[in-house]
């Protein structure tokens, strides 16, 4: 599971969402995305080569950010930024139960900037990915105030494999779903709505494992795409 860049720091104040906002009944990982009346047919068609300067400016951010090698034996071990944070993350969990609040506010607005540029590129918008401010796709999480040091890493590893594997299907799927949309929207303008909602299901999915795993909270995740 990749991270990508983020987009506006949330005030991750205590007892509050990412964002400020009060808490939500329910899950406390929330990923939302707007139903577009209207798409372009012009910036669909495109969609690939406008995600490109995207891509490039998530493989910066969540790239390489050190290596080393293994003396004698001529190979080289690489960990991107991203994981260097999430090793933090559980690294500060194992010792203190809590994640700090900037540390938590940066890894949201990771994924946050995660889930605007993948929404994009699943033509769910057709606005460009927004660094900070509204956008029609959302994501959040509701800051933990306390957090089991015995569930990190490997048994968060342990209990994430069933949803990784129902979601490698899923995501087999969601890529037969959007060229499905990409060519409705070309005849159409529109993207169907139960594909839509397919969608965005998946990404939810997706995105609640993805923050289990790395630790912003200690709730299992659902087997639902609700």
């Amino acid at each position: 599971m990749q991270t990508a860049a983020g987009a506006a720091l949330s005030t991750g104040s205590v007892g509050t969402s990412a964002t400020g906002a009060p808490p939500v009944a329910g899950y406390p990982v929330t990923f939302e995305a707007e139903y577009p009346e209207q798409l372009g047919r012009l910036s669909t068609i495109f969609r690939f080569f406008l995600f490109i300067p995207v891509y490039i400016f998530l493989a910066l951010v969540g790239g390489q950010a050190f290596s080393y090698s293994d003396i004698g034996e001529g190979t080289s071990t690489t960990l991107g930024a991203g994981w260097g944070i999430v090793l933090a993350i559980w690294a500060v969990v194992l010792v203190r139960q809590y994640i700090p609040h900037w540390l938590f506010d940066f890894q949201v607005a990771f994924m946050r900037f995660q889930a605007r540029a993948y929404g994009y590129l699943a033509l769910l918008t057709d606005r460009f990915p927004a660094f900070e401010g509204e956008y029609p796709v959302s994501f959040d999480v509701r800051y933990p105030d306390r957090l089991n040091r015995w569930k990190v890493a490997i048994w968060k590893i342990i209990t994430s494999i069933p949803h990784i594997i129902i979601l490698f299907f899923l995501y087999v799927a969601v890529f037969v779903v959007v060229v499905i949309a990409w060519f409705a929207i070309l005849f159409t303008g529109r993207y169907p709505r139960g594909l839509h909602t397919f969608v965005v299901g998946v990404f939810r999915w997706s995105f609640r494992v993805q923050a289990y795993f790395f630790s912003l909270t200690d709730d299992y995740p659902p087997f639902s795409l609700e």
